[in-house]
């Protein structure tokens, strides 16, 4: 696959039009040989900006790449769940892949707990691949790519990145470099913990209400923060109605990058913008406004709301 090939690829995709079967394969067979180059905690230079939950939600993240800078000229870092919820979890997902297979020194993506074939068969994904291509290859290609997707950044060595947060079983970022990554996510232990888990106003840890992961408090931040040598832990995973949430003295960041969540919620969207210096700055979106959506074949999806 040449990279005019590729081109036109994205070209259809950014238009939100779908790319054959055929071509899924090849793309995530070239988007393979790309990730599993990749570490489990993957190094990533600044200036860069990173995105939280874009739950296929492409106008949206047509929108994001608008006021953020179009890949390759800005250097962005996706936090997870790119499927599911929205409608057009594939042409999300692929834009994305192809932009990583084009440009792979300018795009980053590491994985979220919606990266997987149990949730993705309750949430929508699955059924938008059985839709929009009558069969479950596409959904299987991706979700062996998803396999592959690296489960943690880091930031000009001081700010780690990652999709939910913390687990009592990691101390040290080292620790999870030795984790196998290539599988389904797990229902418990480390890899989970890090799809899963949210920082709440807690002393350390604590059960999640999600039922996988843990919730974790300042202490577990500062903790990690200090025996890492970070300045600043970043994630995505949970719905922020401002965009995003500072929390513990600044010591960690929501992003969250789906702005009117499922359509309905009302919120705005966030990217956060590192320059050189690791200086913050948040930029806000708003959702695309109705008439400059595709309509989608509406199919209900389930309400869970996490």
């Amino acid at each position: 696959m040449g990279s005019s090939d590729l081109d036109r690829q994205i070209r259809m995709l950014r238009n939100c039009e779908i790319i054959s079967e055929l071509e899924v394969k090849e793309l995530c067979y070239k988007a393979r040989e790309i990730l599993i180059e990749e570490s489990n905690v993957q190094q990533v230079d600044a200036p860069v900006t990173i995105c939280g939950d874009i739950h296929g939600q492409f106008y949206d993240l047509k929108e994001l790449f608008r006021v953020g800078g179009e890949c390759p000229d800005t250097n962005y870092l996706f936090m997870g769940d790119f499927v599911d919820r929205g409608f057009y979890s594939v042409e999300t997902f692929l834009l994305l892949l192809a932009l990583k297979v084009r440009y792979p020194d300018r795009i980053t993506l590491i994985r979220g707990n919606h990266e997987s074939r149990q949730i993705t068969q309750v949430y929508g994904f699955y059924d938008e691949c059985l839709r929009k291509y009558g069969s479950a290859n596409v959904w299987r290609y991706c979700c062996e790519i998803f396999d592959y997707l690296s489960l943690a950044a880091i930031i000009g060595d001081k700010i780690f990145c990652v999709h939910g947060g913390l687990s009592p079983v990691i101390q040290t970022v080292d620790q999870i470099r030795t984790i196998d990554r290539k599988q389904e996510v797990p229902h418990t232990g480390a890899m989970c913990d890090l799809l899963w888990s949210d920082p709440d106003d807690i002393s350390e840890w604590g059960l999640s209400p999600r039922g996988a992961g843990y919730l974790f408090g300042e202490s577990a931040v500062k903790s990690f923060l200090a025996v890492n040598d970070l300045d600043l832990i970043a994630r995505a995973h949970q719905l922020v109605m401002e965009g995003y949430k500072l929390m513990f003295d600044e010591k960690i960041v929501t992003v969250w990058s789906a702005p009117n969540y499922c359509y309905r919620c009302g919120n705005v969207a966030a990217i956060l913008e590192f320059d050189e210096n690791l200086e913050k700055t948040f930029k806000i979106f708003h959702a695309t406004p109705q008439e400059a959506r595709g309509v989608p074949s509406k199919k209900p999806v389930p309400d869970y709301f996490l």
